[in-house]
């Protein structure tokens, strides 16, 4: 047994008693080589209908990728493309493809499922956030099994969410899941040097050292981004799990306790869904240069964010954006703008008496408040 694993029968249990699961499935495991794999999309149907029969009023969100894997040979292409244009043209024929598999394979075990499409900017926009939430919750409220994508066939880089271990960790995060399950082409997080799966981390941070940064030909993530999302899982209370998708019943298994692949135990968060949202979800729209008074004042002292302390503006934003608060080189709190950046810039290295003097008008006190402040290290 390693040092850094640990035996914590309540991140288990946590599984054995999850009652909104996420479940996110790699491309490499839905369409290995290209190709999709009814079979395996039957097969995890049949699996995911048993979890969800052994545990009374127990409710399945499905994460798919697989949409750019499904359809770029359709293209004529011999492998998964690289550029924006043919990955958008691949998922737009690919997704119709991917969800109709998902569809049969449900109404085999007698479930509906519902295809959810979203880009970055319906998880960063705070509004369009809780849309998403409340028509995921009344689906499932009704037993229909959300099949969330990113919607490849539109999204560009600037809105991408970058990958689908991402978006099923903001996901869960969203609809407050009690876990969250990574379904790879790996059994978990394997021991540097040898080819034992670790049963339990209890931090991202003691798994880091046993990770390389390997993707699947098809795929978009690996182990790298995984660990992310366990990042943004846990600090939302989620229990992560990284198991193979390739094994049988690997779903019910599960989540009936078994010993199966990596757990990250999920700490108590102590943050808020409006920090969570801020700290992962929403997209910084400007930055905020501070002196080294006011980033010990934010991060020792939990203290808002005052004119005075503001070195430089960069970038055009408008009052209630998201903007990263950076001391040099480090971004150290994402916080919600209470002037917009012209306004800003002149009043930065004022006091927040003279607020008034230079502007003709007082919001805040602050530039930004501590309410609306999430720390983004430490």
């Amino acid at each position: 047994m390693l040092e850094d694993t640990i035996k914590n029968p309540s991140a288990r249990e946590q599984l054995r008693k999850a009652r909104i699961v996420v479940i996110k499935i790699g491309s490499a495991v839905l369409a290995p080589g290209g190709a999709l794999s009814a079979e395996t999309v039957n097969r995890l149907a049949k699996d995911i209908n048993e979890a969800m029969q052994s545990l009374r009023g127990r409710r399945i969100i499905i994460v798919t990728s697989g949409a750019v894997a499904s359809g770029f040979r359709a293209l004529g292409l011999t492998r998964a493309p690289k550029a924006i244009v043919q990955k958008q043209a691949a998922a737009a024929v690919g997704q119709q493809r991917l969800m109709g598999a998902w569809a049969l394979g449900f109404a085999s075990v007698g479930l509906t499922v519902a295809q959810v499409l979203l880009t970055g900017e319906d998880i960063a926009d705070r509004t369009r956030s809780q849309n998403a939430r409340r028509t995921l919750e009344e689906l499932l409220f009704r037993g229909v099994i959300p099949i969330i994508n990113e919607n490849d066939s539109v999204s560009y880089s600037e809105i991408k969410l970058g990958d689908n271990d991402r978006l099923s960790a903001l996901v869960a995060s969203l609809v407050q899941a009690d876990a969250l399950l990574a379904l790879s082409t790996v059994e978990g997080v394997y021991a540097s040097g040898t080819g034992r799966v670790i049963e339990e981390f209890e931090s991202v941070a003691k798994a880091r050292p046993h990770v390389t940064t390997d993707v699947s030909e098809v795929g978009t993530g690996g182990m790298v981004t995984k660990l992310a999302a366990a990042q943004i899982a846990g600090d939302a209370g989620v229990v992560f799990l990284i198991a193979g998708g390739g094994q049988m019943s690997i779903v019910s298994r599960a989540l009936a306790g078994e010993l199966v692949g990596t757990v990250f135990c999920s700490p108590i968060s102590g943050r808020s869904s409006r920090q969570r949202w801020l700290g992962y979800s929403a997209k910084a729209r400007g930055r905020i240069e501070v002196d080294a008074g006011a980033a010990a004042a934010i991060e020792a002292r939990g203290s808002s964010l005052l004119p005075r302390g503001i070195v430089r503006i960069e970038g055009v934003f408008d009052k209630g954006a998201a903007v990263d608060i950076a001391c040099a080189t480090v971004i150290i709190a994402r916080g919600i703008a209470a002037y917009n950046s012209e306004e800003l810039g002149r009043i930065a290295g004022h006091t927040s008496a003279e607020i008034h003097k230079i502007l003709g008008y007082v919001y805040s006190a602050e530039a930004v408040h501590r309410n609306d402040l999430v720390l983004m290290r430490g």
